[in-house]
């Protein structure tokens, strides 16, 4: 009966809120077929540590010379185009029923790069921002995801400590670093010794996530990954 509900609900919202193209607009669906055919995808080869393009898929040189804790960040796609605006939608309009068709992207890419992953858990917000935004965009992703990988999420094992100016008011990869050093606290100890996932919605110099892994190692995580929705480059 539950199932035939949630299905009821989906065709009821559908008729009172038609999805469109968040792209080119169309109705029907948030990814029309042509604009998800034009979606930017990152292919390699890569850096296997940053995942940004790097030819013959060797560590770039920001990676060489930063020792990073995170064992490494992967995105199908590049912060560009159609993927820049539905990520906007998602993060900053309000548009949160976006984090169900970007996850099954999200799904899409583990299958055919699986990554080690135990646990998954978003990049949390401090709690003045989410009071101020009302969600966390990146924990309605990891939320979708772990339907659809049937992994399971923690919510409140990483924490925001410190409320640092957005990453993306920043002016240098420096500046990044500076901004969110030790901004992250585990305290769930239950990931001892567990390879963790965590989730973003874009990565740009990687110095978030850097943070996020820091934490939760010190709590005894035995590898912790980014998987983000897109990346600058």
């Amino acid at each position: 009966m539950l199932p035939q509900m949630s299905k009821l609900k989906g065709i009821a919202l559908n008729l009172l809120f038609p999805q469109c193209c968040v792209g080119c607009g169309r109705w029907g669906e948030f990814l029309c077929p042509s604009c998800f055919k034009s979606l930017p995808r990152l292919a390699p080869p890569l850096c296997p540590k940053c995942g940004r393009p790097q030819p013959n898929g060797i560590l770039c040189p920001d990676c060489v010379a930063w020792q990073t804790k995170i064992d490494g960040i992967r995105s199908p796609f590049r912060f560009d185009g159609v993927m820049r605006h539905a990520i906007h939608e998602l993060k900053y309009r309000n548009l949160r029923a976006l984090a169900e068709p970007l996850a099954r992207l999200l799904a899409d890419y583990l299958v055919a790069n699986p990554l080690p992953a135990e646990v998954m858990m978003p990049v949390p917000l401090h709690p003045k921002r989410l009071r101020e935004r009302g969600y966390n965009q990146s924990e309605l992703l990891a939320r979708e995801l772990g339907k659809l990988t049937k992994l399971p999420v923690l919510v409140n094992c990483l924490v925001r400590q410190r409320d640092t100016p957005p990453q993306a008011r920043t002016a240098s990869v420096a500046e990044r670093r500076s901004n969110i050093a030790s901004a992250f606290l585990c305290r769930n100890h239950e990931i001892n010794k567990k390879d963790i996932l965590i989730i973003d919605d874009v990565a740009t110099s990687g110095a978030t996530l850097d943070s996020c892994a820091e934490a939760l190692k010190a709590a005894g995580a035995s590898s912790v990954w980014g998987l983000v929705m897109a990346r600058e480059i």
